[in-house]
């Protein structure tokens, strides 16, 4: 699930972007794509695509990667518990 900004909000008048350094938060459901489970390659690539355009109009980013729930599903099933029960 990507979330885009209005054209009007993406950049001023200018043509520069409106915020010059951004903090992006990718869950792990996000890096997951249609699969049930571990990361899309597909979803990975498109992503990436994204953000080396956003870079490339000048913004600073800083990516958070959430993996919690792919933490959690190895802790588990180290226990025993099922992965997908996780």
């Amino acid at each position: 699930m990507t979330e885009t900004v209005p054209q009007e909000r993406s950049a001023g008048a200018s043509g520069k972007p409106a915020f010059h350094r951004v903090l992006l938060k990718l869950s792990g459901e996000a890096l997951m794509g249609d699969k049930p489970y571990g990361l899309d390659p597909e979803r990975l690539a498109a992503l990436a695509e994204e953000i080396v355009s956003v870079h490339a109009s000048g913004v600073e980013l800083s990516i958070v990667v959430g993996a919690g729930n792919i933490y959690r599903g190895i802790e588990a099933a180290a226990e025993g518990m099922d992965r997908a029960t996780a």
